[in-house]
């Protein structure tokens, strides 16, 4: 278990790097102006719907995610569940101070 763990992290910090350097600028400045945050499940959230220029940004990355999570559970051994909220809890982790990031209980809170 502690060798599973240890693999979905090494998998999960590509990821992270994967997902900044893919969208960082328009990811960072959504992000920056409070238009998008992490969610406990390891994707991207809207925090005001209405914008489709937003919606869109996040049907993006979180497709591209999903299949980055998907790629790391089928090489580790794992479900996709698993990879999920492993990822989402570093996401939540490594959000900047004024990023908005979702709690378990569904509400957005500025970190």
């Amino acid at each position: 278990m502690q060798r599973m763990i240890k693999s979905i992290a090494l998998s999960a910090v590509m990821v992270l790097g994967l997902v900044a350097g893919a969208w960082a600028m328009d990811l960072d400045t959504a992000k920056g102006q409070g238009l998008v945050g992490e969610r406990p499940d390891g994707y991207l959230g809207a925090v005001a719907a209405g914008r489709a220029d937003v919606q869109a940004l996040v049907k993006d990355i979180n497709t591209q995610r999903r299949t980055k999570y998907q790629a790391i559970a089928q090489r580790r051994g794992t479900t996709l569940g698993a990879v999920e909220q492993f990822v989402g809890q570093k996401l939540i982790t490594r959000a900047g101070p004024g990023e908005y990031v979702m709690t378990p209980g569904g509400q957005w809170v500025r970190k």
